[in-house]
C-alpha cells in the first residue's frame, strides 16, 4: 500500500496512545493557521465599465460602446489579474469578433473562424499566471457582425475571478479599461515592454513588467520605431507608444470617470443624486487625531440644503436654512479616530457641503495633527468621503446607523450602498481569500467539523472561527442579492446567490444551521429560506420526487443521479425541519434515501454505485469510496434528528444496518477503506474511512446496530489506521480524493482521481470521526 509519509511522522506515534483529542487539536489548529480570518476587500467599481454576467465573465460588446466602429478597426481591453501563487488559470471566451488574448506579453489564445461567428459558444483555455500582477490584454478586430467578446473565468464555481484596473489613475479599482477605435494594430502591448502585438514572443514569460515608478519614468525613453526598445510611460503607467494613434495623438482609456467643470461647481449631493426636493443623503468620513492624547478642534465649511453634522454619534451642528456656513468647535477631542457623519436634506436645485482644513489647538503637543481620513480601507478611493442615498424621508436610515460597511441601506427600490464622488462609481465588497469566507460544499463539512471540535474540546476559539467564516457569508446574503441584480455577478457569495445545483445548498447550509444553534448567526433565516426554496421548488426531480441532475458541466453528466447529492441536501433538510418545525422537509429528506436506494444499491454487496445514468438506464458499476461515505454519513445525520415515531424510520434504520454491514466487510487489515471500495489495489482514502468511522461509532453509541462489538472494533481500527496512515504529526491530512466527476470506468476513480493534501473534502470529516471516537471512549469509560 502507498505510504503518504514516513511511518515515524504519523501523528499516532506522537500522541499518548493515539489520544484522539490531541489529533483533533492538531488538525484543527493547522487548518486555521493556514487559513486565518481575513476581511473582505472593498474596491471602487465603475458602472460605466463592462458588466459581468452570471457566469462571472465580462461582456465586452464594443459595438455598443463605439457605434461608429467600422470593419478593420482595432479596440483593446486591458486589465490586471492578481494571483496568490504561480500556476495555471482557467479562462473562457465567447467572440463577437476575432480576438487575440495576451497574458504577460505572451499570446495565450487566438480565436478561429468557428469561434468568431458563434458568440453563444465558449472556448476554454488554460494559461500560465504568475504570483502577483498579471497583465491581460485583449485585441479585438471589428467586423461587420460585431466587435468584442465575453471573457473571464473558465470555472465559475472554482475560480470566479474579477479583474482590476491596471492604470495608475485607476489603481485598486475593479474592472477593465478599453481603448477607442484604432486604425492600426498597436505596435506594443500596454503593461509590458518588449512584446509586439500580433506575435507570440518566445520566452516572453521572462519579460520585465513596465516600471511605473517615478524613477522609471525618468529613465525610460520613447523609441516609437523599435517595438523592443525601452518605453516612456505616461502618468497612468502606460507606455506612451501604446497611447499614440496613427496620427501621433494620445488615445485615452475608458471609462473616464471625471466630473465636468459645471458638475464640480455644484454641491456634492447634487452631482451624485440630482435635485430631489425632500430627499435625504449622507456622507461619512473619520476624524483622526495623531501626536497628542487630546486637543481642541474647529471645523468650518459651507453647505447648501438642510444639514446636520454628527461627530462620534453626537449632533454638533444643524443648519435649517437652504444654505449657510458650518462652524463647529469641539473641545477635548481624544487620540484616535471617530466618525464624522453629514446628513443633508435637499431643499432645492443644489445641495451639498464642503469642509475647510480642520483647525487644531494643542498647547502641550505642537506636533499634533488632526485630519479627515477614510472611514474604511477602500481600494481605488481618492478622497476621504463616502456617500449614501438618496432616500425618501420615511425610508432613510438614522445618522447613528450610517457608519457601517457591512449592510445595505434603505428598502425596496431605494435600497443602496456606498459610493464615491466620481460619476457612477460605487463601492463593492469582494472576496479575495483562497478559503476563508467562501461558500462551497467541501467547506461546509470542514466548518461543521470545526464547530463540533470546539464543543468537544471545550475550545471555543475553534467554534468561533467556523462561526465567523459562516457569518461572513450569511450576513452578506441580502447585500449579495442586491449586488447581483445591480452588476450581474456578485463579488462574494456567488454560490449562494447563484444557486444552480444541490452542491451549493445542503453542505454549507447544514453547517450554517449547526452554527446558529451554538450562537446566533446574522442573516441565517434569509439564507436558509433561500436554500430551502431552491431544494423544494427549483431543483430538478424525477416523477417520484427523487433529486436528479438534468444539467452538467459536460454533456455526459446530464440526466444522472449521484449518491453525493444525498449529502448535498438531506442534512440541511433535516436541520431546517429542526429550525422551522415543518415536517415536509424531514419527509422529503427521508424519501430521498429510499428513492436513491432503488436505483443505486448493490444488494449482494450492501453498498452503493456512485451514479445512475438515465441516458443508459443503468448505474455506473463503481462503488466509489467517498460517494458511499456521503450516503451513510448523511443517513446517520438524518436518523439522529428524526423522531422515533416517524413512519419511515424503521425502513431507514434497516437501510443504515445494511450499509454498515456492507462497508464493514470491505475494511482493510490496516483499518482503512479504499478509493474504490472493492479494489484493494486502489489507494487508502481518508475521507471515506473517516465517514465510516463516524457512522459506526455513532450507531454504537445510539444503539442502532445489532452487533455493536463488531462495529466498535471496526471504528477503533479505522481510527488507528487513519492516524497511522493519513495524518502526520503536524496535523496535515493526506489521502483525500479530490473533487470528482464520474465514469463507468473503474480506472478513472483508481488512477485519475488522485489524492490531495489537506483537501477540504476530508479535513472536516476527519475531525467528526475523531469526535465520535472521543465520545465513544468517554461513554465506554463511564
Amino acid at each position: 500500500m502507498q505510504a503518504y509519509f514516513p511511518a515515524h511522522d504519523a501523528i499516532a506515534r506522537h500522541t499518548a496512545g493515539g489520544h484522539a483529542k490531541r489529533v483533533l487539536a492538531a488538525v484543527a489548529s493547522r487548518y486555521i493557521g493556514a487559513h486565518p480570518p481575513e476581511p473582505l476587500m472593498y474596491r471602487v467599481h465603475s458602472r460605466q465599465g463592462f458588466r459581468r454576467l452570471e457566469d462571472c465573465r465580462y461582456d465586452m460588446d464594443l459595438m455598443q460602446r463605439w457605434p461608429q466602429l467600422s470593419a478593420g478597426q482595432f479596440v483593446y481591453a486591458w486589465a490586471m489579474l492578481w494571483a496568490e501563487q504561480d500556476g495555471e488559470t482557467p479562462f473562457a471566451v465567447s467572440c463577437y469578433s476575432p480576438v487575440k488574448i495576451y497574458i504577460n506579453g505572451s499570446l495565450a489564445f487566438q480565436s478561429n473562424l468557428n469561434d468568431d461567428v458563434f458568440p453563444n459558444r465558449r472556448a476554454f483555455f488554460r494559461a500560465k499566471t504568475r504570483k502577483g500582477r498579471n497583465d491581460i490584454v485583449l485585441e479585438f478586430v471589428a467586423v461587420d457582425t460585431g466587435c468584442g467578446g465575453i471573457f473571464g473565468t473558465g470555472s465559475v464555481k472554482g475560480a470566479p475571478m474579477h479583474f482590476l484596473n491596471p492604470t495608475r489613475a485607476g489603481r485598486g479599482c475593479e474592472g477593465w479599461v478599453y481603448s477607442g477605435p484604432q486604425q492600426a494594430r498597436w505596435r506594443t502591448l500596454p503593461g509590458w515592454r518588449g512584446c509586439q502585438a500580433g506575435e507570440s514572443k518566445p520566452g516572453s514569460q521572462g519579460l520585465d513588467p513596465v516600471d511605473d515608478s517615478e524613477q522609471g519614468l525618468r529613465k525610460l525613453k520613447l523609441n516609437h520605431t523599435d517595438p523592443f526598445a525601452p518605453l516612456l510611460l505616461d502618468r497612468d503607467g502606460v507606455p506612451a507608444s501604446d497611447r499614440l494613434n496613427e496620427c501621433g495623438e494620445y488615445t485615452a482609456w475608458y471609462p473616464q470617470e471625471e466630473w465636468t467643470p459645471v458638475e464640480l461647481r455644484s454641491g456634492c449631493f447634487h452631482r451624485l443624486f440630482g435635485a430631489k426636493p425632500g430627499a435625504k443623503a449622507f456622507a461619512w468620513c473619520k476624524l483622526e487625531l495623531r501626536g497628542a492624547l487630546r486637543a481642541d478642534l474647529r471645523l468650518e465649511g459651507r453647505y447648501a440644503g438642510k444639514i446636520a453634522v454628527y461627530v462620534g454619534g453626537k449632533l454638533m451642528f444643524q443648519g435649517g436654512e437652504e444654505s449657510g456656513r458650518i462652524d463647529i468647535s469641539l473641545q477635548d477631542i481624544r487620540f484616535g479616530t471617530q466618525d464624522l457623519v453629514v446628513e443633508s436634506t435637499c431643499g432645492g436645485e443644489d445641495w451639498g457641503f464642503e469642509f475647510n482644513e480642520p483647525q487644531i489647538a494643542c498647547a502641550s503637543s505642537p506636533q499634533a495633527v488632526l485630519r479627515l481620513v477614510r472611514p474604511y480601507p477602500i481600494e481605488g478611493m481618492r478622497d476621504h468621503w463616502l456617500y449614501l442615498g438618496a432616500f425618501s424621508a420615511d425610508n432613510a436610515p438614522s445618522a447613528a446607523e450610517v457608519p457601517a460597511i457591512d449592510r445595505l441601506f434603505g428598502q425596496g427600490q431605494e435600497a443602496t450602498y456606498w459610493r464615491v464622488d466620481r460619476p457612477e462609481c460605487w463601492v463593492r465588497p469582494y472576496l479575495e481569500t483562497p478559503l476563508y469566507g467562501r461558500w462551497n460544499y467541501p467547506l461546509g463539512v470542514t466548518l461543521y467539523g470545526l464547530l463540533r471540535t470546539g464543543v468537544a474540546l471545550s475550545a471555543p476559539h475553534y467554534t468561533e472561527y467556523a462561526a465567523g467564516h459562516i457569518e461572513q457569508c450569511s450576513k452578506w446574503h441580502n447585500y449579495t442579492e442586491w449586488d447581483r441584480k445591480q452588476y450581474g455577478a456578485p463579488g462574494l457569495n456567488h454560490q449562494l446567490s447563484l444557486i444552480d445545483s444541490l452542491d451549493d445548498c445542503g453542505s454549507f447550509g447544514a453547517a450554517m444551521l449547526t452554527a446558529n444553534k451554538l450562537r446566533p448567526i446574522l442573516g441565517v433565516e434569509h439564507a436558509a429560506a433561500h436554500i430551502a426554496h431552491y431544494i423544494t421548488n427549483v431543483q430538478d426531480r424525477l416523477p417520484d420526487g427523487a433529486f436528479y441532475r438534468t444539467r452538467g458541466t459536460v454533456d455526459f453528466m446530464k440526466d444522472t443521479m449521484w449518491c453525493d447529492d444525498l449529502y448535498m441536501s438531506t442534512p440541511f433538510l433535516a436541520k431546517y425541519y429542526e429550525l422551522t418545525g415543518d415536517e415536509r422537509y424531514l419527509d422529503d429528506a427521508a424519501s430521498q434515501f429510499l428513492r436513491f436506494k432503488e436505483r443505486l444499491f448493490i444488494p449482494e454487496l450492501g453498498i452503493m454505485h456512485h451514479v445512475f445514468d438515465d441516458k443508459f438506464g443503468k448505474p455506473n458499476g463503481v462503488p466509489w469510496g467517498r460517494g458511499n461515505g456521503w450516503v451513510i454519513f448523511s443517513l446517520t445525520e438524518l436518523l439522529t434528528i428524526m423522531p422515533p415515531e416517524h413512519k419511515l424510520r424503521p425502513e431507514l434504520l434497516e437501510f443504515y444496518r445494511e450499509l454498515s454491514e456492507g462497508y464493514r466487510k470491505l475494511q482493510s487489515a490496516n483499518g482503512m477503506w479504499h478509493q474504490v471500495l472493492t479494489d484493494g489495489e486502489s489507494y487508502a482514502e481518508a475521507s471515506c474511512t473517516a465517514m465510516f468511522i463516524y457512522a459506526f461509532a455513532h450507531g454504537v453509541r445510539h444503539g442502532w446496530l445489532e452487533e455493536p462489538d463488531l462495529y466498535l472494533e471496526a471504528a477503533v481500527r479505522g481510527w488507528e489506521g487513519l492516524t497511522e496512515t493519513c495524518i502526520d504529526k503536524h496535523g496535515n491530512v493526506y489521502g483525500v480524493c479530490r473533487g470528482s466527476g464520474y465514469s463507468f470506468n473503474k480506472l478513472y476513480y483508481k488512477e485519475e482521481l488522485d489524492w490531495q493534501l489537506n483537501d477540504t473534502h476530508g479535513i472536516g470529516i476527519v475531525l467528526l470521526a475523531g469526535i465520535e471516537i472521543v465520545q465513544l471512549e468517554s461513554e465506554l469509560v463511564e
